[in-house]
């Protein structure tokens, strides 16, 4: 690649990682954030509140993603480099304010403006890396690139890990300002893609919205929706299992009895291992999608997600079995890796004038629709006082998807349209 094409990858793929910097945070220390700030709001820190309380500041998350899709419109109008720049500070500042919240409200408002910014990341960071690299590399470069955000989690999980105890949950969302230092090099040395630097004098010409009006146009509208209802299930899966992973070895390990250090050793490794193979998952995605087809690879990873999810919260926790839970999570890992197939399938579905608008729209307003759903399995939760049956069920969400494919075209062999 040449200086430029490189330092567009570097950027994104930096600006990608921070993001799941940011993003595993609230997962992780969910249990001993909501165990503080509960009784801080009048409520008791029970398992069935922990439960009902977590999966609704989920919800909230969902709903802030959602309102991220308006970063597409300002890339596509305004450029990939300052929509980038402006989620990255967004998500970093109000990350860095959720570790001074003094209830459980004031958490959940700083976790739904953290959402704004982090949701417009992954659409940003993908647009540009499919425009800017050449195009023997951009399939590769996609799978990459997605990896970035494990990598990301992965780090905040050895973080905690290694200093948890002693920078309890406020400390280690304190530790969210570190991502903002990406913007320094995005400025310095990230350039606009002349893919979309091409169209620069038509773009001034239209209005700001006007990509959203072509996005569900008659000729976009059936894979548009097709995409958008992916997604719903993909987040689904990541909300209600990955996200309650670091949760439920919590859980477990409290009634082995285990002491608090080992704890929050087991919490952390929870989620190191699950980020390692959604890691490797990603890195094996691009030949997946040639081998097999966007279709194909998408299909297998549901699959994985359903032995994954079935087997951790349908056998393993309700036999309060650690051992187990841990042979399950790299299935279950590598499966959360379907999110990656849609930075690789997404830009070649639409073109360059709205290609942003595209992306954002459909991985943000799914999260929209995710979001109730996310509130029904924080209810069936608290309800059942356990997370092994409504979070087993969740696995019906991606046996739905694969129906779902026929919706989308598959787009392998071919270039990126412009």
């Amino acid at each position: 690649m040449t200086p430029v094409q490189r330092n567009a990858f570097l950027g994104s793929f930096g600006g990608w990682a921070v993001d799941g910097f940011s993003l595993a945070t609230f997962g992780l220390v969910l249990a001993p954030t909501l165990t503080d700030l509960l009784p801080r709001s009048g409520i008791a820190p029970n398992v069935g509140n922990i439960g009902f309380y977590g999966q609704l500041s989920g919800a909230v998350f969902l709903l802030g993603w959602g309102c991220s899709f308006i970063w597409g419109p300002i890339a596509d109008r305004f450029g990939r480099r300052p929509a980038m720049i402006g989620s990255i500070l967004l998500f970093s500042v109000f990350t860095a304010l959720a570790g001074l919240s003094t209830n459980v409200w004031q958490w959940m408002a700083f976790r739904f403006l953290c959402a704004v910014g982090i949701g417009g990341e992954w659409a940003m960071a993908g647009t540009v890396v499919a425009e800017a690299v050449p195009e023997r590399l951009r399939v590769k470069l996609g799978g990459v690139l997605h990896s970035a955000n494990y990598i990301g989690q992965l780090v905040t999980a050895a973080v905690y890990l290694a200093f948890g105890h002693q920078l309890g949950w406020r400390g280690l969302f304190l530790l969210g300002l570190v991502p903002a230092l990406t913007v320094l090099f995005i400025r310095r040395k990230t350039e606009e893609s002349a893919t979309w630097t091409r169209e620069t004098d038509e773009r001034a010409r239209i209005s700001l919205l006007a990509p959203l009006r072509d996005i569900v146009s008659r000729e976009y509208r059936r894979r548009t929706v097709g995409n958008l209802l992916l997604l719903v299930v993909c987040v689904i899966g990541l909300w209600a299992t990955a996200t309650y992973v670091p949760t439920a070895v919590t859980t477990l390990a409290n009634r082995a009895a285990m002491s608090e250090s080992a704890v929050t050793h087991l919490a952390s490794l929870s989620a190191v291992v699950s980020a390692i193979f959604t890691i490797i998952g990603c890195l094996c995605t691009p030949r997946l999608a040639d081998r097999l087809g966007r279709k194909g690879a998408l299909a297998l990873l549901f699959v994985l997600m359903v032995i994954g999810i079935v087997g951790l919260y349908g056998i393993a926790y309700p036999l309060h079995n650690l051992a187990l839970v841990f042979a399950f999570l790299p299935i279950l890992g590598f499966g959360g890796a379907n999110f990656a197939i849609f930075t690789i399938w997404l830009p070649e579905q639409y073109p360059t004038r709205f290609r942003a608008t595209a992306f954002a729209f459909t991985t943000t307003i799914s999260r929209w629709f995710a979001a109730g759903g996310t509130f029904l399995l924080g209810f069936a939760i608290h309800a059942a006082g356990s997370l092994a049956l409504p979070l087993a069920c969740t696995s019906i969400a991606f046996i739905a998807g694969l129906f779902l494919l026929p919706l989308v075209p598959e787009t392998r062999n071919r270039v990126l349209p412009d």
